[in-house]
């Protein structure tokens, strides 16, 4: 979803690091380039305890601010993209089944669907919460998969950054590398 269908992927960077400032810390662009991009908050604060010592009695705060602040984003910036509805629309009116799976939280994911409006072209939607272990581990789409009732030569995973791409490619399915939302 973020980077591939809504350009969402510095309002997580920005909401994660207006928490953590409370607490003076901050990733920087290019470790959040590098290590933490396409992943759950959840893991990034368990990287941030091991590697800079944050607190683990501050996750669950950090954790809800970020989610707080990554909401704001959402209601200011998240609008409709007139190519991805007029895409969706003709890939569903082919048949094709669509589902969207991402390492957010099961709220982010379908509010930034419903304020892009394109929620209703998806079959369904599967978040971090609805799996044992995020992206990079394929889970997430090989149950997307099964949940189809696809066979994985007839899938095709669409992904933006190395986890995702990891996690595609570990499910044995086919994968289009997107660059930008913009020419997509």
């Amino acid at each position: 979803m973020d980077g591939v269908l809504i350009d969402a992927k510095d309002w997580h960077y920005e909401a994660l690091n207006k928490a953590l400032s409370l607490f003076e810390m901050k990733i920087s662009r290019y470790d959040h380039l590098v290590t933490y991009d396409g992943l759950p908050t959840r893991i990034k604060l368990e990287m941030l305890t091991l590697e800079k010592g944050l607190p683990v009695k501050l996750h669950s705060f950090i954790n809800e601010l970020k989610q707080m602040y990554t909401m704001e984003q959402i209601f200011l910036k998240c609008k409709p993209n007139f190519l991805h509805e007029h895409a969706l629309s003709k890939l569903k009116a082919k048949g094709y089944k669509l589902a969207v799976c991402s390492n957010s939280i099961r709220r982010t994911v379908e509010i930034m669907l419903g304020k892009a409006n394109i929620i209703h072209y998806f079959d369904f939607y599967l978040s971090n919460q609805d799996v044992k272990e995020p992206k990079p581990d394929p889970e997430m789409y090989i149950t997307a998969i099964k949940r189809l009732n696809l066979k994985l030569e007839e899938c095709l995973i669409l992904e933006d950054n190395e986890k995702g791409i990891n996690a595609a490619l570990a499910s044995g399915t086919h994968l289009l590398k997107i660059n930008t939302i913009e020419k997509n």
